[in-house]
């Protein structure tokens, strides 16, 4: 979307797709738009309709709409650590008392 739209005009947008939940238009850490937004409508239908409006104008800047992915359960699964060829594991230094030979110097 362009950096100027509100989420009244976004919103005003989509109306004719079907009730519009929410409006949420992205902004960076500084509080500027990223110019992108998603919105949520009640019906499930009207996301459908929503995807008739890909290439539509809003203020005279071309929209790319697309349906939010749904992630499905299962496809990211654990997976452990592969074993690194190039580091075999040693067994790490535990000291313990001091050795002092019996023999001292002089």
């Amino acid at each position: 979307v362009d950096y100027a739209c509100t989420p009244e005009e976004v919103q005003q947008h989509f109306q004719s797709c079907g009730t519009v939940n929410r409006v949420t238009i992205l902004t960076d850490k500084f509080g500027q738009p990223k110019g992108f937004a998603y919105v949520e409508f009640v019906e499930v239908d009207a996301v459908q309709n929503a995807l008739l409006l890909n290439e539509s104008e809003l203020h005279g800047r071309q929209l790319k709409v697309s349906a939010k992915r749904t992630n499905i359960p299962g496809m990211k699964q654990y997976r452990g650590r592969r074993p690194n060829p190039f580091f075999r594991s040693r067994r790490p230094f535990i000291p313990g008392p001091a050795y002092y030979p019996a023999y001292g110097y002089g």
